[in-house]
């Protein structure tokens, strides 16, 4: 049995879309040994000059009805916090700073989206919901505030612009969508290095 490849996966609570796709890394478990990484959203997207869907007035709903949509086909129980977007520095402070494990990113994505909360307005909840103690403080540490900004850095220096974003041999696939992309790269190793990918990939700009 071949050993399975090392993958990153750039998470923040935030995203619908990186909860949907938490709820599928089963697809890619047999091939992928993967580990989860938190972010700041808010951060890799100023570092990317990027915006959210939810900064943009007119893709705000269009996007959430995508989500439900989306939930609702997969069959994943969806439902969306009291108020979107929310503060998500504490809690990405607070996963970075346990080495959260798969079961404790699950936790705390469906303390989110499944049970429709907001870990900022709930901290004693979401705490005492990931198994701490319900008087757990918000970190503060500045050893704990640098980590962050820098896996944030090291998400965009590996190619990320926002999540959620698995990296696999140096390549970026982001979004939820792209699940089965990464399944058929790891069937053709050498994708990228095909004619038509290593042409994309050197297409002049034309708005510059």
């Amino acid at each position: 049995m071949s050993a399975k490849l090392p993958a990153t996966f750039y998470y923040d609570i935030i995203s619908p879309f990186a909860y949907l796709y938490v709820k599928q890394r089963y697809r890619l478990e047999d091939k992928l040994d993967i580990t989860p990484v938190p972010v700041l959203l808010g951060g890799l997207l100023r570092a990317t000059e990027n915006i959210g869907p939810a900064e943009v007035t007119e893709k705000r709903p269009h996007t959430y009805h995508f989500c439900i949509w989306q939930a609702e086909r997969l069959g994943i129980p969806f439902r969306f916090p009291e108020r979107h977007p929310f503060l998500s520095v504490a809690p990405q402070r607070l996963l970075l700073k346990l080495n959260a494990d798969w079961q404790m990113v699950e936790r705390a994505f469906d303390f989110v989206w499944l049970k429709g909360k907001d870990p900022t307005l709930s901290w004693s909840e979401f705490c005492a919901y990931l198994g701490l103690g319900a008087n757990t403080p918000k970190p503060e540490s500045p050893e704990v505030k640098a980590a962050l900004v820098s896996n944030t850095n090291k998400a965009k220096a590996d190619g990320a612009f926002g999540v959620p974003a698995l990296i696999v041999n140096q390549h970026c696939f982001w979004g939820l969508d792209t699940i089965d992309w990464t399944l058929d790269y790891l069937e053709r190793p050498g994708m990228f290095e095909e004619a038509p990918y290593a042409f994309a990939s050197t297409i002049p700009n034309g708005l510059r």
